[in-house]
This record gives C-alpha cells, structure tokens and sequence, in this order.
C-alpha cells in the first residue's frame, strides 16, 4: 500500500537526516575545513559533499527506483512515484563560521507532491520530522514530541524572522519588508532553516526569504502544514518551487502575504 511506502520513507528520512548531519558535524569547527564556491558564488565544503553521497548511496541501496534531486550532485532518474531532494547543509554560511544553526534536509515528494519532511540540525542534536497526514514531531536528543506552531494572531506580537535583509534588495523588496517588521514585535536573522523550525515548534511565528531553491523548500511545506502553519510562495501558492517563501503560523499568513503579493515572482533555480 501507498501509506506504508511513505511510512517506510519518513522512518528511512528521519534517521538518514541525523546520519547525514552527524557526517557534517565531523568537519564543524575544524580549522582544516577548505571552502570552494560555485558559480552562484555560494560556498561549499566537503562536509556539503560527504553528508550528499552518503544519502545518494544509502537512497539507492534502500529504494533502487527513486528519483533522486541533491544540490550538489543533481538529478538521477529513477521510475517510481518518489522523488527524494537533499540539501546536505542548509545554512552553510553558518557552518562555515562555526555557528550551529544549520541542519541536513531532505525532502521526498510523492506523485509530484511534497508530503514527507525530516531535518537535523547535528550541532544541536534537534530534529522535526513530518508526513502529510502524519503529524509532525520534533525531538531533542532521544525526546520526542509533537509539534506546534504557535497561538499568536496579532502582527503587533508576532517574531518575524529571515535568513538575510540585503537578500530583499535583489527582489526590490526591502521596503515591503522593513514595512512588515515595523508592524512586529521582533525582527531577528535565525535564518536559513533554522528559521522554519523555529515557526514550526512555535518559538517564531513568521520566517519569510525572497530567495529559495527546490531543495531549501521541500521538507518544509509538510512539516509547517502538519505543524498546524502554511508554507507557501509570495503569491499564496502551497509549493516548494516558487523561488521564495513564507512559512508563518497559519493564523498571520495573509497579513503577511498582502506586504509581497504584489511582486513579481521570482524565478526558482
């Protein structure tokens, strides 16, 4: 049955993501750590590339049929309804600078849908987890516990959160930004994917990026919408391939998407 080749899935995505986090964490804080960049100017380390190979070799030796999508490595072409899309260090900037809000994601659509979520953040040994019709969970250690997004309705009391501010002046955007923010009670840069599970566990209330790729988004739209939140593009559109996003509480996703509705979209690498 279908439920149980996803249940199959989120168990394997689960505990791969922490596998996979715990690959890059061996090279976190190293002094011998080497940063190349790509052509977009991003940086990359060989925690990056080990974390994706490790989760391209145990995908393959466990569902030999999946398609597979990796930031690093690309797309292989598999023949079944799944497609597994892996960011091996979401936040490498971070990483790189020795800060421990970065996580391993991976993503799993089914059918064309995005329906199963697992992230880890290896440096803090924190997890969430989700299936469409699941649930969504978060775990800290070996402590596991539902997860919700937050009560808040009001903007004036709502945590507003983003990986970058400058990254708003590619989309000529920052105006509609800095417009929201002064309209809440905090604005912070717990940003990348962190941002998102902060939403996700009820500790932010809105995470909002001008910029973002397939792979930065997959995992997010179940675990948000499981949590009880929406994850969608600028237009209000429930996808992971928008090119940018808000992931909010569910409670302040309008009055958040009325700031950015009206821009162009942007399009998604």
């Amino acid at each position: 049955m279908l439920i149980d080749e996803v249940r199959h899935r989120l168990e394997a995505a689960r505990q791969w993501s922490i596998d996979a986090g715990k690959i890059a964490l061996r090279y976190f804080r190293q002094p011998q750590l080497a940063v190349e960049h790509k052509a977009d100017g991003s940086p990359l380390t060989q925690a990056d590339q080990a974390a994706e190979k490790f989760l391209r070799e145990v995908i393959l030796q466990r569902f030999p049929h999946d398609h597979i999508l990796g930031e690093e490595y690309g797309d292989h072409q598999g023949t079944s309804d799944f497609r597994w899309i892996l960011d091996p260090i979401d936040g490498t900037k971070s990483f790189i600078c020795g800060v421990p809000f970065f996580g391993t994601m991976i993503g799993i659509e089914v059918a064309g849908q995005a329906n199963i979520g697992a992230v880890y953040f290896p440096a803090l040994d924190e997890g969430i987890y989700a299936a469409t019709g699941c649930g969504a969970f978060t775990f800290v250690g070996n402590q596991v516990a539902p997860a919700r997004v937050s009560p808040v309705d009001e903007l004036s009391q709502a945590v507003v959160l983003t990986t970058s501010v400058e990254s708003f002046e590619i989309r000529s955007a920052l105006d509609n930004y800095l417009t929201l923010t002064r309209q809440a009670k905090f604005a912070r840069t717990w940003g990348d994917v962190y941002g998102y599970l902060l939403v996700a566990t009820g500790r932010a209330d809105i995470m909002i990026d001008p910029l973002m790729n397939v792979w930065d988004a997959a995992p997010l739209l179940p675990i948000i919408a499981e949590a009880g939140g929406r994850f969608t593009d600028w237009r209000g559109n429930a996808r992971i391939d928008g090119g940018d996003s808000i992931g909010s509480n569910g409670l302040l996703h309008n009055a958040t998407l009325r700031f950015f509705a009206e821009l162009p979209p942007h399009s998604a690498p």
